[in-house]
């Protein structure tokens, strides 16, 4: 049982979410406090049929506090995290603040949860779309090395936060209604449309979170060598994540072995009915722990047999965020 556990960032969509996956997996601690703004302090959460009230965040909010589950962000993670840490307390922070951090272990349970053991006080999660990827690619890389990834993602309006899922359903609303829309949190509109992902565009030409994928992925699997070309895009979805995946390995890999190695890889499970044409989607992901694959076909303009294609679909707010971190707590 753990002792005394903190949420940061309590009332965000994170948050909300890590509240209900640690009732749901009944995480054990004698103490759990809610912190987040000035703003949302005095608000009631309700934990395991208690009223818990939301205390505001401050340089003194983590006397005893054994592990803080962060998700208010870069700029909050980056004052506050190391106070913590500081203070004797485990940080696993959801932001972007320390993950290529040199110092700090970048965990995704399923792939490289020794990692944990080396932490200073401060575990990060990495980027959502990376943890998606890195479930089901990790145990293909056991089977075989992989030499290069191309992915292509869908990615749902909740990885912008609690308000461009507001958006979304608005703006769907309006449409439908004969009304005019204008986007407030999302620089496009979002709903029946797609744009490429809302984040800036560095000097190779690739946005941030495309290039998060790269260096995340090359980071937890240890290997520098991975090359990896993604393309992100936002789409018109509540909350589940979606990716197509191209893989070249070292070696040849059939269809048989990726079947065989993903029936049985941790966090994952198979929708693959070519008949019933039913693949992966984010309806099935969402709300789910489980990240789903399926499409899986050898790559046609690969005639070496070393090309695999995969489509996967996982829910953005629990895996690719609550749930990976409540993990990493869990093993702590």
């Amino acid at each position: 049982m753990a002792g005394h556990v903190a949420v940061v960032g309590a009332t965000g969509a994170v948050g909300q979410e890590f509240i209900r996956v640690l009732e749901q997996r009944k995480f054990a601690c004698k103490k759990m406090t809610f912190l987040a703004s000035a703003r949302s302090a005095g608000k009631t959460i309700a934990f395991k049929g208690e009223p818990h009230t939301v205390a505001e965040l401050t340089e003194t909010s983590f006397k005893g506090v054994d592990i803080a589950l962060f998700s208010a962000g870069a700029f909050i993670s980056r004052k506050f995290a190391p106070i913590a840490a500081q203070a004797g307390t485990v940080v696993v922070d959801n932001s972007s603040a320390f993950r290529m951090d040199p110092n700090v272990p970048l965990v995704v349970p399923e792939v490289n949860p020794e990692d944990i053991r080396k932490h200073k006080g401060i575990i990060a999660n990495p980027n959502c779309s990376t943890i998606i990827m890195v479930v089901p690619v990790w145990p293909l890389h056991k089977l075989c090395p992989i030499e290069r990834l191309v992915v292509s993602t869908y990615q749902a309006a909740s990885g912008a936060g609690y308000q461009a899922m507001l958006e979304l359903e608005e703006q769907s609303r309006d449409l439908l209604a004969g009304k005019k829309v204008t986007p407030r949190v999302l620089p496009h509109r979002i709903a029946f449309n797609l744009f490429s992902h809302n984040s800036k565009i560095t000097a190779n030409g690739y946005n941030e979170e495309e290039m998060k994928m790269v260096n995340e992925t090359r980071k937890m699997f240890h290997c520098d060598r991975i090359q990896v070309s993604a393309t992100c895009v936002r789409v018109p979805v509540p909350r589940a994540h979606s990716e197509a995946i191209n893989i070249t390995f070292a070696r040849p890999v059939t269809e048989k072995q990726v079947f065989e190695t993903l029936r049985s890889a941790p966090g994952t499970r198979i929708v693959d009915d070519r008949e019933k044409n039913y693949f992966p989607m984010p309806i099935d992901s969402s709300d789910g722990d489980d990240v789903l694959v399926g499409r899986i076909r050898q790559d046609i303009s690969q005639p070496d047999g070393r090309g695999i294609d995969l489509f996967v679909s996982g829910d953005q707010l629990r895996k690719g965020a609550a749930l990976n971190a409540i993990q990493i707590a869990e093993l702590l």
